[in-house]
């Protein structure tokens, strides 16, 4: 097949993966425009799931609609609180903020934190996602003619616990990326999808970069003197 004649066939998923590397580095730098990013990548891979018969991918895709929007307002709305202007301590003298910590104008939103996960949350998001998978598996197995039920409904459930995480900045939900990258990766070769395979081969390896981005940026409680 000529290159001209892959590119018009594939268009749309070559566009998606784009638009989906572009998301990734966004998600790493931490900006709030990852979002509409999102929403964007997962209009266009609803379709490419769909044609391919990837079912519990393409219902995925749905959910990260969803998500992105309540993500896109979480991170908008930041704490809740107000950043306050230089303290006073009880002496009365101005107290002038650490170098080390950003600064923020007085009155500005505080952004939402990266926090790391807790065990009682952990324990949660696991029995979540054992519920997800079984019922996506017993969906994808009696109901369609999906290729690949398990597969799919595992890299489907990870996925919905990932960007839940992400949505609230839980450093550890990078790790899960790079588990649900790499079996994408192979899943995707073996239906085909060209495209999407070298997107989230990007991703796996975006994903561990993001890792040490994070971990940078994680608040380290202070000690007092």
């Amino acid at each position: 097949m000529a290159v001209s004649d892959w590119y018009s066939s594939d268009y749309i998923e070559i566009f998606g993966a784009a638009a989906g590397i572009v998301y990734v580095f966004l998600e790493i730098r931490q900006t709030i425009w990852l979002w509409p990013v999102g929403i964007l990548t997962s209009a266009v891979y609803i379709w490419v799931f769909f044609t391919s018969k990837i079912y519990a991918d393409m219902s995925l895709q749905g959910y990260y609609l969803i998500i992105s929007c309540f993500g896109w307002f979480w991170w908008g709305k930041g704490t809740g609180h107000r950043a306050q202007g230089a303290g006073q301590n009880k002496e009365g003298e101005i107290e002038e903020q650490s170098d080390e910590i950003p600064r923020q104008r007085k009155g500005e939103k505080e952004e939402l934190q990266v926090t790391r996960l807790k065990p009682g949350t952990g324990a949660i998001l696991f029995v979540v996602f054992v519920l997800l998978y079984l019922a996506m598996w017993l969906i994808l197995t009696r109901l369609t003619d999906s290729p690949v039920p398990v597969r799919d409904s595992f890299i489907t459930s990870l996925s919905i616990i990932a960007t839940w995480m992400l949505a609230r900045k839980i450093y550890e939900h990078w790790y899960l990326w790079i588990v649900v990258n790499f079996v994408s990766a192979v899943l995707f070769l073996t239906r085909g999808l060209y495209p999407t395979v070298i997107l989230y081969v990007v991703y796996g390896v975006m994903s561990f970069a993001g890792l040490v981005a994070w971990k940078k940026t994680i608040p380290h409680p202070q000690v007092p003197s």
